[in-house]
């Protein structure tokens, strides 16, 4: 189970306690191991993932790669289930552990690392004798797009970097950024298909991605794209960022047709390849939507797709809390109603921040004083902090103007460490986006 860091302190109040409860038991939900013990059994020689199966008599060879948050959990699972049926197998992940027939290595995130380069070479060396008679079991998690880099043509890694770093200092979106990714690297945007076609290709997902788009989970790796290299320039235009030379030029000879494009839905390498989602933000909600009930706590899920900048989406939450409060709609208190999704934080200013934290704090300015709201990133880190998060409710902030500044200068931790709102969980070793609960009594 997750722990959370000076819990004492931070539920205060039976509502801020139920707020952390069902945070912690939607995170928990989406952990590897509980997904894939659910979700992936071995009976004799067929493999059961999903609703799919899998004959393991028909292949001589069963290899494990990925990458992402949650890949190292996924690899210690899969080993648990099928042990010496993997033949061979490579991740890429934050924190990895150690196993017995998949290899771990470290790359990292949000900006991806010399590491995250030498772990993707080996994965591309894995699949590259791939035949028709191999089964890859492909690891997509959140986090992907940043832990598996493969620079294409005469990108570099640090160019790389670099137009990552503009993209998320620009309040990017998930699709948007990895529309660029993709036109830059050679794995992304169905480039792992590629490269292991003929295999069968069977991918367990984890989505961190509003709709769950497989093109935009870890930047579709196992996915058709159907993004263009005149999106990604689009995309460069409309967030204002001047990526390398290198970048742009790459992007500029794509979009005149003389680079391949990215493979399409009709392309051939799919032809042997099914992707399967096993947990995403929903995943989350549904545990925490359980605890709530367990509680007595009338329950309702406002959306599994909250999106947008972080302090305005806010804004709704107060409302639904207001009217709660005055009209018992859309459920009557005591109740608890729950959203998960993907949020973005501008940044102004030079201190920590993260979509959550300013959700919480600029959402902490207006709420009722029957309302408490718990806002979390599911990997246990928020934007670039090493926070996961915060619980705050009407009592958090005594001078709005001192909120209001902490929101302007991108510092909201600093002030809401010092009034026992920010949440530390340290990774938790999954990702499915965001998770917001909101308690009125």
């Amino acid at each position: 189970m997750v722990s959370i860091e000076n819990e004492a302190a931070l539920a205060s109040t039976p509502a801020r306690e139920t707020a952390l409860a069902c945070l912690r038991a939607g995170i928990d939900a989406a952990r590897p191991g509980r997904v894939i013990a659910a979700s992936v059994r071995l009976d004799g020689d067929t493999l059961h993932l999903g609703e799919a199966t899998y004959d393991l008599s028909a292949t001589d060879r069963v290899l494990v790669v990925g990458g992402g948050k949650a890949a190292d959990g996924v690899a210690t699972a899969l080993e648990n289930v099928l042990g010496d049926r993997i033949d061979a197998g490579v991740v890429v992940t934050p924190d990895p552990g150690e196993g017995d027939r998949i290899d771990r290595v470290r790359g990292h995130h949000p900006v991806p690392s010399p590491e995250g380069v030498a772990g993707t070479d080996r994965i591309r060396g894995l699949v590259d004798d791939a035949d028709d008679r191999t089964l890859v079991l492909a690891v997509i998690t959140g986090g992907g797009s940043a832990l598996l880099p493969a620079p294409a043509g005469n990108v570099s890694l640090d160019a790389l970097r670099e137009t990552t770093d503009a993209l998320l200092n620009a309040g990017a979106r998930i699709d948007d950024l990895n529309a660029v990714r993709k036109h830059v690297s050679t794995l992304k945007g169905g480039g792992l298909a590629q490269l292991a076609a003929p295999a069968t290709v069977a991918s367990l997902v984890f989505s961190d991605v509003v709709g769950n788009d497989l093109s935009v989970i870890a930047s579709g790796p196992t996915a058709p794209d159907d993004s263009t290299y005149d999106d990604a320039l689009s995309v460069l235009a409309r967030y204002g960022v001047d990526p390398p030379g290198a970048v742009l030029e790459r992007l500029k000879r794509g979009a005149a047709g003389d680079l391949s494009e990215t493979p399409g839905p009709d392309d051939p390498v799919f032809e042997r390849v099914t992707n399967h989602v096993l947990a995403d933000a929903f995943t989350a909600i549904d545990a925490a939507r359980t605890v709530a009930r367990n509680r007595g706590y009338g329950a309702c899920v406002l959306s599994s797709s909250v999106r947008g900048e972080a302090r305005e989406a806010a804004l709704t939450h107060v409302a639904v809390a207001e009217e709660m409060a005055a009209t018992g709609n859309p459920v009557d208190p005591p109740a608890v109603v729950l959203s998960g999704g993907e949020t973005t934080a501008t940044v102004r200013g030079d201190g920590i921040g993260g979509p959550n934290a300013e959700f919480a704090l600029a959402a902490a300015v207006e709420l009722p004083a029957s309302a408490t709201l718990g806002c979390v990133d599911t990997d246990g880190r928020d934007g670039s902090s090493d926070f996961a998060g915060a619980v705050v409710d009407g009592d958090t902030v005594s001078a709005a103007d001192a909120a209001r500044r902490a929101l302007a200068d991108s510092d909201v931790f600093n002030y809401l460490s010092d009034r026992d709102a920010a949440i530390t969980t340290g990774p938790t070793g999954t990702n499915v986006n965001d998770l917001r609960v909101l308690v009125v009594e």
